[in-house]
């Protein structure tokens, strides 16, 4: 799918982000008992996928997590913020460590072939695979690798502004911000799929957000178990198409098997722009490829399967 009346480069202010911070003398060691990744690997210009599970192995977020001015950022939907934020305060107050959501930054990306030239303007270094969050003064600037080159920018407003200005781009619907999760293959959960998924469900072991070295955090014998004894059957896909009706988050995919229908999953994310729909759902890890899908009671509508930019079972 084409982005369609969206320049080649440009921002998108990230109303639909925000973080839960961590920060204290016993912060890395008591996230890393809660989460998938690896939190002992996460220095200052460190970049680390992870999921935040239930104790039964079901997923309260998807985030990316960042150290920037000496506490952990859990960078993540707006969406799934409180109920992974009551979770982590539950078990938090045995450990010395503040745990809140981040009302205080703004988050902005920006997109662009030419992205870090662009940002060598205004930096004196630029992130990247190797290196891929920088600090500047107050500023922190995050590499997200991909097919398209995204670049997080991560302030308050008002140190933000003048950069912002001096850029001189236009800035998008923050719905953009979705599409390229989307393509990218990175969860995007709302509320209404909190604690329904395990983490390889949603590919978290495709992008490195599963660490099964790195010993006990919660959920993890459900996590486990999935991995070692082949019991997940599911996986999140990426499908684009066609449909003149609006779509819904919750709506109903369907598979065709010869002359029928039948459930396949449900949107997780989509984005939809005049009859193109980018949808994000879980679907059987076994698919055909070649299989034809459509939204339920959108008789209409269809939908393929889009590549996946990573591999579902890497080595």
């Amino acid at each position: 799918m084409q982005l369609l009346n969206i320049p080649s480069n440009y921002l998108i202010k990230l109303d639909n982000v925000s973080a839960i911070s961590l920060v204290g003398e016993e912060q890395v060691k008591y996230l890393q008992g809660q989460v998938t990744c690896d939190v002992n690997k996460l220095n200052d210009t460190s970049l680390i996928h992870g999921a935040h599970c239930s104790a039964k192995g079901k997923v309260f977020s998807c985030f990316r997590l960042i150290e920037k001015d000496q506490q952990l950022l859990l960078i993540q939907p707006k969406e799934t913020i409180e109920a992974s934020l009551v979770a982590l305060k539950k078990f938090g107050v045995f450990a010395k460590v503040e745990i809140s959501k981040v009302d205080h930054l703004d988050f902005y990306a920006l997109v662009a072939n030419n992205a870090a030239e662009i940002l060598s303007k205004h930096f004196k270094a630029i992130p990247d695979s190797d290196t891929p969050v920088i600090h500047q003064n107050t500023t922190t600037i995050v590499y997200l690798a991909g097919e398209t080159s995204r670049y997080l920018l991560i302030d308050k407003q008002e140190n933000l502004a003048p950069l912002l200005t001096s850029l001189s781009l236009p800035t998008v619907n923050n719905n953009v911000w979705t599409y390229h999760e989307i393509a990218e293959g990175f969860p995007s959960l709302s509320s209404k799929h909190i604690d329904q998924y395990v983490p390889q469900m949603l590919n978290m072991q495709a992008i490195n957000g599963i660490s099964f070295t790195k010993g006990c955090y919660l959920g993890q014998e459900t996590v486990a178990r999935m991995q070692y004894l082949g019991k997940n059957k599911r996986a999140m896909f990426s499908l684009k198409g066609e449909s003149t009706q609006s779509l819904v988050v919750g709506d109903i995919i369907e598979m065709q098997l010869g002359e029928n229908w039948r459930k396949a999953g449900e949107v997780i994310a989509f984005y939809q722009e005049e009859n193109s729909v980018c949808i994000q759902a879980v679907l059987a890890s076994d698919i055909d490829p070649q299989t034809k899908f459509r939204v339920k009671g959108q008789e209409q509508s269809s939908l393929t399967l889009m590549s996946l930019p990573y591999s579902l079972n890497p080595e």
